[in-house]
């Protein structure tokens, strides 16, 4: 299953994607129990598939099981009726946010491909090398990246992000991806000058409108293993980036276990697990992203992200 959050009046909602079509799954519970005779059917949607993807996530593989049946039951419905409940809507009408629009952490994984860390001239780490975004950054699938008016040194990182699922701490590498709700591509937009003015990567990392994730979550049943999967990224036609997660220095089990040593990993957590090499402050000259670019990022299986680059107002 592929989940999708999208704004209805101001508020977030959790979708299925079925092709083009987005089901909401909390009214397609209420409509599923509703017809099959419970007393409060929308009470009934609120406790089985919450409306919100991080209170969803954190009722585990009950909410899952729900959501499949609301899922299957909305799919079969006559379009008129699917229409009048808004139970289904093109995907092309809603407006898509961030699959988790926000994230209790963004914990950002570095130099987590040999050949980038090269490229960087800096070492490879014995251990993670562990970052934070904030939540304010992110931008979903189709809205623009913004340049600021502090730098025109806007540059790319197309990574595979994680969701946490099931939150723990110390949790070990050999059960760490059963921690794992699903995967979605994440572009960690970086500004190169402000990243390396100290040895801290904070301020690079956390311009607004920086952090393009999306456009759904994969959930892991439909991508069982994380490290078969290639990572492209795109400037309007040209392929700027290209690595596989075979590649990784540190897998996805490795880091979901050693985050788990620091800090208590919550339901909703994203990880974005690392850029392979080919950004464009390494090209000779350096290359920036500049208005009216357009950046696409390509994960087979897990789906494409694509946003214009506009300039900070």
């Amino acid at each position: 299953m592929k989940l999708a959050s999208y704004e209805d009046s101001g508020r977030p909602r959790l979708a299925a994607v079925d092709g083009e079509t987005l089901i909401d799954l909390n009214r397609a519970a209420a409509a599923r129990a509703r017809d099959r005779g419970a007393a409060l059917p929308q009470a009934l949607a609120d406790a089985t598939v919450p409306a919100d993807v991080l209170d969803f996530l954190r009722a585990g593989d009950d909410a899952l099981a729900a959501a499949r049946a609301a899922a299957a039951f909305a799919a079969d419905l006559p379009a008129e009726r699917a229409r009048r409940e808004r139970l289904r809507l093109p995907r092309a009408d809603a407006r898509l946010l961030p699959p988790v629009p926000q994230p209790p952490k963004i914990i950002c994984v570095g130099r987590n491909y040999a050949e980038h860390a090269n490229e960087t001239g800096l070492a490879v780490s014995e251990i993670p090398i562990l970052f934070a975004r904030f939540a304010t950054t992110l931008v979903a699938d189709g809205d623009p990246v913004v340049r600021p008016r502090a730098s025109e040194q806007l540059d790319w990182e197309g990574e595979l992000a994680v969701v946490i699922g099931t939150g723990g701490r110390h949790i070990p590498r050999a059960c760490a991806l059963d921690h794992v709700a699903g995967y979605a591509v994440f572009n960690d937009v970086t500004v190169r000058d402000y990243q390396f003015r100290t040895s801290q990567y904070t301020a690079g990392k956390n311009f607004a409108a920086s952090g393009p994730f999306g456009p759904h979550l994969v959930l892991k049943d439909e991508l069982p293993d994380p490290h078969a999967l290639e990572i492209s990224t795109y400037v309007g036609d040209e392929r700027v980036q290209h690595g596989r997660t075979a590649d990784m220095l540190f897998d996805v089990a490795t880091i979901v276990a050693h985050l788990s040593e620091l800090l208590p990993l919550e339901p909703g957590d994203v990880i974005p697990t690392g850029t392979p090499s080919g950004v464009g402050f390494k090209r000779t000259p350096p290359r920036y992203l500049v208005p009216g670019d357009v950046v696409r990022v390509e994960i087979p299986g897990v789906g494409v992200l694509t946003n214009p680059v506009i300039d900070e107002a």
